[in-house]
């Protein structure tokens, strides 16, 4: 499959979108009341640190795949 470059560049966003939220994102719950029930974290809190981790590693994954897509497209440009 050949990504054109402004499909490549649209990963790169979505990925730089998923880095710049999801962290604060985890802070918010972090602070949260309902993540500290219990010692160790309550369901709360660990339901969402499973969801902060898929998204933080598809944005990666999509990431990637931009900056290579960018890559690709340069080579054939030249």
């Amino acid at each position: 499959m050949v990504l054109s470059r402004r499909w490549s560049l649209l990963l790169i966003a979505v990925a730089v979108w998923s880095w710049l939220i999801w962290p604060r994102f985890l802070l918010a719950i972090w602070d949260d009341d309902r993540s500290w029930t219990v010692a160790h974290g309550s369901a709360f809190f660990w339901i969402h640190v499973g969801l902060i981790t898929v998204s933080l590693a598809l944005g990666t994954a999509v990431g990637v795949l931009g900056f290579l897509g960018v890559r690709a497209s340069r080579r054939r440009d030249q």
